[in-house]
């Protein structure tokens, strides 16, 4: 079966198989009962990031506060998860949401927030970026849904890392404009993403990033970007050389 991207996509916990019945949680049976107005027989998808995406009918409809789906067909098969790791410090609220959801439409496999130096937000909802990115893929088509990790230290993220993960950072202070030439020499299939806080990396930092072996730094243009923007910029690019798009 072709998904239909013009049906209603919800991502569901629970297991997913033909002829079964799933009852949804109070919101999202509000949601489909009194904000969109579905009634019984009417169609949705429904995934859950492990058993693909189904075609489901409402049943049971009637009562406004607890909604039933019954699964009829799959429409997609799971993917392979991606295996590309998403590391960035931690901006303001309103643009770390942007950011969360166009890592989610990008590609990334895992989001890990990381505290820098000049890192500005004191408090991180995890919570709130995994909802976040649960939204995200439920209005663009994803199925692999990336998890939201605990925020960590810069150094302990460095001190953590698979050597065998090639980790690209931007670079604002990069000699030269143009990424490509430096991602067309990664050879590695495993990648990792870093991106810095608004006021950027400090010096400190972006000395020992350039001392690892397995760090590439790759500058994004000429222009001074934001950072919600750079990532963006930097997650196309990588998607576009050495990724899922290459």
């Amino acid at each position: 079966m072709r998904a239909n991207y013009k049906l209603q996509r919800l991502f569901v916990t629970d297991d997913l198989a033909a002829a079964r019945r799933i009852g949804l949680d109070r919101q999202q049976s509000h949601y489909l009962a009194n904000v969109l107005r579905m009634r019984e027989g009417a169609e949705v998808l429904v995934f859950n990031g492990r058993n693909g995406e189904w075609l489901a009918r409402i049943s049971g409809a009637s009562s406004k506060k607890a909604v039933s789906l019954d699964l009829m067909e799959q429409a997609r098969p799971q993917p392979e998860p991606t295996d590309l790791l998403f590391a960035f410090a931690p901006i303001k609220a309103g643009r770390l949401d942007y950011l969360v959801q166009k890592a989610v439409e990008m590609g990334a496999g895992a989001l890990q927030p990381v505290i820098t130096q000049h890192t500005q937000l004191a408090k991180i909802g995890t919570a709130r970026l995994q909802a976040n990115v649960m939204e995200a893929a439920e209005q663009c088509g994803v199925l692999a849904v990336p998890q939201v990790q605990e925020p960590i230290s810069f150094d302990t993220l460095i001190a953590g890392w698979d050597a065998s993960r090639r980790l690209i950072f931007c670079d604002e202070a990069a000699e030269t404009h143009n990424p490509r030439p430096i991602l067309d020499k990664i050879a590695e299939t495993k990648l990792g993403l870093l991106v810095g806080p608004e006021g950027g990396f400090s010096d400190a930092e972006r000395t020992q990033l350039r001392a690892l072996p397995f760090v590439t730094p790759i500058p994004l243009g000429p222009r001074i970007l934001r950072a919600d923007t750079a990532a963006v910029a930097a997650l196309a690019v990588i998607q576009a050389t050495v990724g899922d798009w290459h």
